[in-house]
């Protein structure tokens, strides 16, 4: 029976940097991470239900989304005059 190796949308390589050309795969209480692209490879040991996930352009949060204000928005009655 041959493991399933699934990309990881969104992580880019540690090496090469090339984006979506991670895959990964857990055996033997082993998860293992490796780039299509060049020829790094990584064996990370499972860790327990309190373990980070791993860093992606989704869950990652820029500096310009953290300095960005957050301001209402006020909807206007067309029939009304402006005062």
């Amino acid at each position: 029976m041959s493991t399933v190796k699934r990309f990881i949308a969104g992580v880019t390589c540690p090496r090469c940097a090339a984006m979506d050309r991670i895959r990964a795969w857990e055996q033997n209480g082993i998860r293992y991470r490796e780039c299509v692209n060049c020829d790094f490879f990584e064996q990370l040991p499972i860790e327990d239900e309190n373990s980070s996930e791993l860093t992606t352009r989704v869950n990652q949060v820029r500096d310009e989304q953290k300095r960005q204000d957050v301001q209402p928005v006020r909807i206007l009655d067309p029939g009304k005059p402006k005062n």
